[in-house]
């Protein structure tokens, strides 16, 4: 199984209470009900361990891909180009970062 791990920042105009309210509506119930995503959840960084500094991203995104192909099909529907353009609206440079369990 492959984990997707999203790490992003919001835009500086972005509001963060309307992304959280959309994350919470929008993407996290539709993208994590795709046939390919066992599951999806979204972090908000709070600190880093034992530092004042703050962490380099504010949120993570880590979805759960049981078919990669799959996932690839799930992606390009009408319903999830529209999220996906939203979570743009939303996300600064997001890095997304295909990884495997050791």
């Amino acid at each position: 199984m492959t984990t997707l791990v999203v790490l992003f920042n919001l835009k500086s105009d972005a509001d963060q209470q309307a992304y959280e309210q959309w994350a919470k509506t929008t993407d996290l119930p539709t993208a994590g009900a795709l046939p390919s995503v066992d599951a999806f959840n979204l972090y908000k960084s709070q600190a880093l361990l034992m530092s004042d500094e703050r962490p380099p991203y504010q949120y993570i995104e880590v979805i759960k891909v049981n078919d990669m192909a799959q996932f690839g099909q799930d992606v390009t529907t009408e319903t999830m180009q529209k999220v996906a353009s939203e979570f743009q609206s939303f996300a600064d440079n997001p890095l997304f970062i295909l990884t495997e369990q050791i």
